[in-house]
């Protein structure tokens, strides 16, 4: 790890200030990611702007939506009474994600730039289009195993390796900014980035842009969830693939629904047309599995991920089974 600068910031404004002065700055809060990758050399940030002091921990609701600050850790959203009531779906993706002591550091908007943990990627000997562009993708036709059956390009199959965001998509929450052009807003589901031939850009933010926090519109989809993920192990693991679902049920008939999957692309991976086919659909374990068939339209394995073409959509049927069982 090189040496570099640390200050701490006492507004977005000041800390935003600081970053646009230093090409080589980057913000940082619990750290659970960027310290690693700095351990590791995979990036080199001069300057490290703390924003850990900035008043963006809230947690509350907003005229018919659910607010949850940047800088709120991840332990304690997924206990919150609002978010276990309310968006049941995000507190079981954050019980899934990390360990205890990861979730007491890790902040909502870290946990939304993470990047990836493909073994190319983090190894510098290894050529990586995504780590350095121009040099090629080593998983491509490497070990392969955990890497991308959706939106995959030549450039890189790298995978999103959040929980908490394949439940932030399948939610339809959207991300408040603010940075050197004012306020915005991106929907969730625009956040993240396919690999494309710009393998190395995560994410729709521009320089200087800060999260301030996540909003989650309130939807009846909150007593028919469940967040399956599937790994080698069961602690402190990524998902080999994960799937999230919300379900609004009434006599049996599902009105609403939301399904996303991770472990499976470069972002999380909203699944449209099988919700499509399952709205205004009877529970039945028939249409879970046609459903299932039709969200693997266009996937494709690279040699050692191709078991994923088999136990993606079974997984789907499975969370499916789980939520719809529950009352």
């Amino acid at each position: 790890m090189i040496n570099f600068q640390y200050i701490k910031a006492s507004t977005p404004k000041a800390a935003i200030d600081a970053l646009i002065k230093d090409s080589a700055a980057q913000f940082i809060a619990g750290g659970t990611n960027l310290v690693d990758l700095m351990k590791k050399g995979v990036t080199a940030p001069e300057k490290l702007i703390d924003i850990t002091n900035l008043d963006l921990k809230k947690i509350e609701k907003q005229k018919g939506k659910l607010y949850i600050g940047a800088l709120a850790l991840n332990s304690e959203v997924a206990e919150h009474d609002l978010v276990s009531k309310e968006q049941p779906l995000l507190s079981l993706a954050l019980k899934a994600g990390a360990s205890q002591q990861i979730r007491n550091m890790a902040t909502v908007g870290g946990n939304m730039l993470q990047r990836t943990r493909c073994p190319y990627f983090y190894n510098t000997d290894m050529p990586c289009n995504k780590r350095q562009p121009g040099t090629g993708c080593g998983a491509l036709k490497g070990f392969n195993r955990m890497h991308a059956i959706f939106g995959a390009s030549d450039k890189c199959i790298a995978v999103h390796p959040s929980d908490m965001c394949i439940a932030l998509m399948a939610l339809n929450a959207t991300v408040l900014i603010t940075g050197p052009k004012g306020d915005r807003q991106i929907p969730f589901a625009d956040f993240h980035r396919l690999p494309g031939d710009t393998p190395q850009k995560d994410n729709n933010l521009e320089r200087g842009d800060l999260i301030i926090g996540v909003e989650i519109p309130d939807n009846n989809c909150n007593q028919h969830v469940h967040y399956l993920k599937v790994r080698d192990r069961t602690s402190y693991a990524f998902a080999l693939v994960s799937v999230a679902v919300a379900l609004d049920i009434q006599n049996n008939i599902i009105k609403d629904i939301r399904l996303a999957m991770g472990g499976v692309a470069h972002k999380p991976w909203r699944l449209k047309e099988a919700e499509n086919f399952l709205k205004g659909r009877t529970v039945s374990e028939d249409n879970f599995r046609q459903a299932a068939t039709l969200a693997m339209h266009g996937a494709k394995g690279h040699g050692y991920n191709n078991f994923k073409l088999k136990l993606a959509p079974n997984s789907i049927v499975e969370t499916l089974k789980i939520a719809t069982q529950k009352a």
